[in-house]
């Protein structure tokens, strides 16, 4: 699989799902394994997702690369 953002393990871009995307990105979260990372791509800053992460055990560092692309690399805590 090729990242945007070395160093992460896995990603998932969610700018093209017609639709609210929470499910699927906690889906991805829920099968991320302890010692892997996962980059997640978004068209706007998710910061209703930051409490719902931390609340479960992850810790998140966000960047704008660029206008309308947003990157989330999540870890377990």
């Amino acid at each position: 699989m090729s990242n945007d953002r070395p160093g992460t393990d896995r990603e998932l871009d969610v700018r093209d799902i017609d639709g609210e995307p929470f499910g699927e990105i906690m889906d991805a979260v829920a099968d991320l394994p302890t010692d892997e990372s996962l980059l997640l791509i978004n068209s706007f800053e998710p910061q209703p997702l930051y409490g719902v992460l931390e609340k479960r055990g992850f810790t998140y560092e966000t960047t704008n690369p660029e206008p309308e692309r947003w990157h989330v690399e999540i870890r377990h805590d």
